[in-house]
This record gives C-alpha cells, sequence and structure tokens, in this order.
C-alpha cells in the first residue's frame, strides 16, 4: 500500500511538472518576442529549423534552441525558406516562424526609365547594391542570347517599368521580366495597330517607339511626332532625328552635337541614312509603342523644340525653317531636339 502511494505521488509530480514544462514551452513559442522595432532577417541556405532555434536562443530570443525542435514536431511542414524577411514587434516564435515558411521576403522596387538604354538600367542596377550582376562584362550580343532573342542588341527590348527583385535576384531575373512584358505590350499594340503604316514588323515598330520616346517632352505630343516620322517614311524621306544620331556617336557623345556629326555616317545618322535605323535607340513604355502603331493626325512633316519640352510642329519646310529661326538658341542643347532640315 506505501508503494502505492508513492507511485500515485510521483505520477502526480510528473504530471504537474509535465503540466508546467508544456505551459514553459507554449508560453516561450506564442509570446512576443525581444523585437523593439521592425527589422529585417536573413535566412541563408541551409538554415534548418533546428539551426534556426540555436540561432534565436544566442540572440536571447529563446530560453532554449530546443524549443524549435518541439515547434517542428507540433507542425512538420514548417521550413524556413531563403531569403530576407520583415519582422515586426509583437511577432511570436511561430509567428515568425510561420512567416519564414511563406516565403513572403522583402521586395525592393527598380524603376527602368522610358527613354534609356539597357547600359543605363544596367548602371541603375548596380547602383542598388543588392542585385547580382551578371551581364556587366558581356556584349550587347552575348545579353540578347541571354534573352532568348536573335538581335544583335537587347536595346529597345525591355519594358521601361518599376520591377520588384528580391535581394539577391540578378540583373538578368529583372531583364527577363522586362523583356516579358515588352512581348506583351508588344503582341497588344501590334494587333491592334493601324491599317496601311509603312512599319513592316514589330521590330520596326520597336525602332519607332525609341525615337519618338527620344523626341517627347511632352506627353501629349506622342502621337503629334509619330505621325510626323510616319508621314516623312511614306514620302521617302529621312527621318533626319538627333536622337539618332547621338546613340550612334556612343562615348564620343559630349552632350553637343556639330554639323561634322551630322555629315558623318552611321548606321544610326538619319540625315545621312534612308528610313529606320537597325535598332531601337531607346527602351520604352506602352505609349510610345502605342503612338508609334496608332499615330495621330496632323499633316505636319517637321518639327522643332520650343525650349519647354514641347514643339512646334510645321506643314512646310518654310514654316519650319521660321520656327527654327525663333528657337534654334534650344536647338542641339545636351537635351537634343530634332530640327529636320529638308
Amino acid at each position: 500500500m506505501k508503494y502505492v502511494k508513492w507511485i500515485v505521488l510521483m505520477l502526480v509530480l510528473v504530471a504537474t511538472l509535465s503540466a508546467l514544462a508544456a505551459t514553459w514551452a507554449y508560453k516561450s513559442l506564442t509570446e512576443p518576442l525581444p523585437i523593439k522595432e521592425s527589422m529585417t532577417f536573413d535566412i541563408e541556405r541551409g538554415t534548418s529549423i533546428i539551426k534556426l532555434g540555436y540561432q534565436l536562443a544566442d540572440q536571447g530570443w529563446l530560453p532554449h534552441p530546443l524549443l524549435a525542435r518541439l515547434a517542428h514536431e507540433l507542425d512538420p511542414s514548417l521550413t524556413p525558406k531563403v531569403g530576407k524577411y520583415q519582422l515586426e514587434p509583437g511577432m511570436s516564435f511561430m509567428d515568425v516562424l510561420a512567416k519564414f515558411d511563406s516565403g513572403e521576403t522583402i521586395f525592393y522596387p527598380i524603376t527602368l526609365l522610358e527613354g534609356h538604354t539597357y547600359r543605363d538600367y544596367l548602371n541603375a542596377m548596380k547602383a542598388k547594391g543588392n542585385i547580382k550582376m551578371t551581364l556587366d562584362g558581356l556584349s550587347a550580343k552575348e545579353i540578347a542570347e541571354k534573352l532568348g532573342v536573335e538581335h544583335d542588341s537587347p536595346e529597345g527590348l525591355l519594358f521601361a517599368n518599376t520591377y520588384r527583385y528580391h535581394d539577391g535576384d540578378t540583373d538578368l531575373d529583372i531583364f527577363l521580366q522586362a523583356h516579358a512584358l515588352l512581348n506583351a505590350a508588344l503582341d497588344d499594340a501590334w494587333e491592334n495597330k493601324a491599317k496601311g503604316l509603312p512599319i513592316k514588323s514589330p521590330y520596326e515598330a520597336l525602332i519607332m517607339a525609341s525615337i519618338i520616346e527620344k523626341e517627347t517632352g511632352v506627353a501629349a505630343e506622342r502621337p503629334l511626332i509619330a505621325r510626323v516620322f510616319i508621314s516623312r517614311l511614306e514620302k521617302g524621306m529621312r527621318l533626319q532625328t538627333d536622337p539618332t544620331v547621338i546613340y550612334g556617336m556612343g562615348e564620343r557623345y559630349n552632350g553637343n552635337i556639330t554639323r561634322a556629326d551630322l555629315r558623318r555616317p552611321t548606321p544610326y545618322n538619319t540625315y545621312q541614312i534612308n528610313g529606320l535605323p537597325p535598332t531601337p535607340i531607346a527602351n520604352v513604355g506602352k505609349e510610345a509603342i502605342i503612338a508609334a502603331l496608332n499615330p495621330g493626325e496632323t499633316k505636319a512633316l517637321y518639327f522643332v523644340a520650343k525650349g519647354d519640352g514641347s514643339h512646334v510642329f510645321s506643314n512646310t519646310l518654310r514654316e519650319h525653317n521660321n520656327a527654327v529661326a525663333r528657337y534654334q538658341r534650344f536647338q542641339r542643347r545636351k537635351d537634343y531636339t530634332s530640327t529636320p532640315t529638308q
């Protein structure tokens, strides 16, 4: 009888201790962690829940690392996923673990601006500091191959937009997103293009759109600028647009265009070549693509910048020359403005 009492007493003691341990464990897993303000937390490749438990215990966030094992036994499906996470005050270990399991890592924005080149985009990515640069030393042709296109350059094949990326994503990851969006926008615009345009392919539409974008200072003028260039193509007139000359000059461009530059033959000098240059000269957004394939209505064949971003449009060369005489002090400054001469 005496032994039975001892056994009962021991069972009660064990049950009490187990209940206390369970209460302590539950409280440790569900009470707020000592996170005083919003913070980021990195989960590196190969981090298990057990390893995470030791890491948080070392930081004083958990009273014992083996509590992480208990959490895993409570929900074996929870697995930390690699990435950078945003943690907030009031989160418990179970909340944090669910966050790490969700894969809802921090996104960062990057804006690829209209009218900028793919090299400008690479420089913008490098400046972010948390994008892995893999394309920096490659040629234009090699980058185009990475995008899976048969063109000699990725210029014009990237959609100007704001993109979200994770810490450690590559420049190619972002370029592939931009190329996919470009294809979608171009396909839609091509399907709904105006009839009878002298634009023979979607790629030519991108070339035209890039010229329109570089010449546009006021968004409302895009369709009119598009019509001027379309009309000049239809009449067999050279485009005579400064941005193409600048693009063809490459690193020789110092902010000014001389008459010698306008006379120097390059594949992009539309004062010297007929038709379109061989590639786009910049990357564009939806509006420029739509303008290229659905130009506005005007009889103008010329335009000159007024110096405030807008242009004076002229139907005849005489009208245009008068406008040039009035506004020529704004011509060919660093912000380039096109003034066809014939």
